[in-house]
């Protein structure tokens, strides 16, 4: 094999052909295209024909992860392939919950580790206690997550999933956290937090029982100089950062593309360069995308393997157009959540329209819709939603989107 290194872009052109998901699928190997990173911790699986995904120390733990994570919120019994090829990869880190896919993600998962028992020490188990709110309900489900994928430990069990709420890191908690780890459940705990999370980062700073935290990190979030500086808390604390929502979607004002203009020309698309504009942040231990086929963690695994770094005009360029197009996009700050006290739900709303309207995920959508019609009786499009604009640092048109969420989703 050549030495010479050879950029994604020509990867990308070497492939074309037959498309990158059959020339992958088919054996097609980036190691025969790219110089291989060396991995920088000894569990990675032995794979000799792939390149590794480089890995990142998380927080004050003493093990590393790769950069790079799978976030499986659908049906992994169908994505078997998409598995087996993330570990060539060393994307080893695979993040699910109790609750994705209701409990499919998790059995996927189940029915490849019983498949593949040797891989269990290769991956980094996530998964979350999807609406349990007291020891009981998280041990319940656990147990419940721990049969599904036919496993006895979890790497990372995020005990509150999507916490706002700073006055939940309590002392039951923590206690839950330590027997748990003490029992040899879990190796690691943590929270995710979908809105109110500055408020719940800067919190978790203050607790030297958090071991990680997943939180949204995008080049949107990332103009929010109080988000940022509760970033640098968790840092401070020795807490790991795991990104979600890492392509932030497209906002109201993007019908064209800018930011596939510029970035083109330096061999990466958008979405490669949103990746590469989070994960130059060392702030963040991994970043976790969705990829529910070859195609797309090909491409997302390129853009983490290519060394090239963004310089520091084009992280002025992200930062002037996540500015000038922020509008249609939700950092879920809360802030309308208490401006209309009849409706503090309207980030949940405003979540659900981003997997229909950015992600396409119909069906998360109207089921995360259903979950807040479920908490209030209220006719959600037919409020005044004059105050919660006026609070909306984006500038978001809330009235209208209340309106269109029920009228898609309901």
């Amino acid at each position: 094999m050549s030495n010479k290194p050879m950029n994604r872009r020509d990867f990308f052109k070497n492939v074309a052909g037959a498309g990158i998901a059959a020339a992958v699928a088919s054996g097609y190997s980036l190691a025969s295209a790219m110089d291989a990173n060396t991995p920088s911790d000894s569990n990675k699986p032995a794979e000799t024909s792939y390149p590794q995904v480089p890995t990142r120390k998380l927080g004050r733990a003493d093990i590393n992860v790769p950069v790079l994570g799978i976030g499986m919120m659908y049906d992994t019994s169908e994505t078997q392939i998409v598995l087996h090829k993330a570990l060539q990869w060393g994307v080893s880190l695979w993040d699910t919950s109790h609750g994705y896919a209701n409990g499919k993600s998790e059995e996927g998962l189940g029915i490849f580790f019983a498949k593949n028992p040797e891989k269990r020490k290769d991956v980094f188990l996530v998964s979350k206690a999807s609406g349990a709110r007291d020891s009981a309900s998280r041990t319940d489900r656990l147990q419940t997550s721990f049969k599904r994928m036919n496993t006895n430990y979890i790497d990372l069990y995020y005990g509150v999933h999507g916490l706002d709420n700073p006055a939940d890191l309590n002392d039951e908690l923590k206690q839950w956290a330590a027997d748990a780890k003490a029992k040899g459940q879990i190796k690691y705990f943590g929270f995710s937090t979908h809105k109110n999370m500055t408020a719940c980062l800067n919190a978790a700073a203050k607790c030297d029982w958090i071991d990680a935290i997943m939180t949204s990190y995008n080049f949107r979030l990332m103009q929010d100089a109080e988000f940022m500086a509760a970033v640098d808390a968790c840092r401070a604390a020795g807490i790991a950062i795991i990104a979600m929502k890492v392509q932030a979607g497209r906002s109201d004002k993007e019908d064209e593309k800018p930011l596939d203009r510029h970035f083109l020309d330096k061999g990466f698309t958008e979405g490669q360069a949103k990746i590469k504009t989070v994960l130059q942040d060392d702030r963040v231990a991994s970043a976790c995308l969705g990829m529910k086929n070859i195609a797309m963690l090909t491409s997302n695994v390129a853009a983490v393997l290519d060394k090239t770094e963004l310089t520091q005009n084009d992280l002025e360029y992200m930062s002037t157009y996540a500015k000038q197009t922020c509008t249609g996009y939700c950092t879920a700050c809360g802030l309308c959540n208490a401006a209309i006290p009849q409706m503090p739900y309207i980030s949940d709303v405003m979540r659900s329209l981003m997997y229909n309207n950015k992600y396409g995920d119909v069906k998360l959508a109207k089921q995360l819709f259903a979950e807040v019609r479920s908490k209030t009786n209220v006719k959600i499009g037919s409020l005044d939603y004059t105050a919660a604009e006026n609070v909306c640092p984006n500038g978001n048109k809330i009235g209208k989107l209340m309106l269109e969420a029920e009228k898609f989703l309901a």
